[in-house]
């Protein structure tokens, strides 16, 4: 059977007010419409749905039968309309971000507080990710984007935009005394202790790609899983290491590190935000992604 939704939601509201003329003028309709509908509506079921009376209607017991199905259906069609108009207005949905520790740190924190401030009744959740990771969560649909740090490796449908650049900087503990006070080359570390990322990440891409440009490798002596262990290995004197200047900085003012000055210039790196164009995302997202590009 195949019958015209349209029908059905005539049907409701004639069978819910018993009349045809104030369910045409619920509907902005015509009496006459609405009487052909429910005709159509009889023949294409095969029943009498209404008896028709001089005050009204009153519905046949297949009418009832019926009515009760169909008024199921467009309560949950109404709950549904009201939760994607609450959600095109931002009072309610949810994001999934991927992020890095990086990215998190020196750029989405403070968005996210802002968001959040401005839209409470939108529900976050992040996901801690390298960049590769980021990537294929992305392609997976488990996040809706990712702010993560470059380089980035994005393909097919990807889109990446580029919204923030920093600065990377040498640091060591306190009690490092023989770089101190003078301009370094990356030559003169290759008898220190280096602390960095682990191979896997596209932060260890990035130094191994600036030391073979200098003819040097990479080779960290201390590899870590998260940029967020690396200063407190610093400040414990287990080793040098790169760390982008905003969360070095407040160590480097309390003097609790030392800003080591690099004869070669460190390639700036960006923040990046990246998303799947390809895939449709919600009123929430839509917003954020706009704070996140506001300079």
């Amino acid at each position: 059977m195949n019958v015209n939704f349209e029908y059905y939601r005539i049907f409701y509201y004639v069978a819910k007010y018993r009349n045809f003329t104030k369910a045409a003028r619920v509907l902005g309709n015509s009496q006459p419409n609405i009487t052909r509908a429910m005709n159509c509506l009889e023949q294409q079921v095969h029943a009498t749905l209404f008896i028709r009376t001089n005050r009204g209607v009153q519905l046949t017991s297949e009418g009832e039968e019926l009515y009760n199905y169909v008024s199921a259906a467009m309560i949950q069609i109404f709950a549904a309309e009201k939760a994607l108009s609450e959600n095109d207005g931002l009072l309610h949905g949810k994001i999934a971000v991927g992020t890095s520790e990086t990215a998190l740190n020196i750029f989405l924190l403070d968005k996210l507080k802002a968001f959040h401030q401005e839209y409470p009744g939108i529900r976050l959740k992040l996901y801690n990710y390298s960049t590769p990771q980021a990537m294929e969560a992305i392609r997976s649909g488990k996040v809706d984007f990712a702010v993560v740090t470059t380089p980035v490796e994005a393909t097919g449908p990807l889109k990446v935009v580029t919204l923030q650049s920093f600065n990377e900087i040498l640091v060591s503990g306190r009690t490092f005394d023989r770089l101190k006070d003078r301009i370094v080359s990356l030559t003169d570390l290759k008898d220190d202790s280096l602390i960095g990322l682990g191979r896997e990440t596209m932060t260890f891409k990035f130094y191994n790609q600036f030391f073979l440009e200098h003819g040097l490798e990479f080779v960290p002596d201390i590899e870590v899983a998260t940029s967020d262990q690396i200063l407190p290995m610093v400040k414990s004197e287990l080793g040098l290491a790169f760390i982008p200047e905003p969360m070095a900085r407040e160590a480097v003012k309390k003097q609790e590190v030392v800003k080591i000055p690099l004869q070669e210039e460190i390639p700036k790196r960006e923040i990046c935000l990246v998303y799947d164009y390809q895939h449709p995302l919600n009123s929430a997202a839509r917003q954020f992604i706009a704070m996140c590009r506001e300079i």
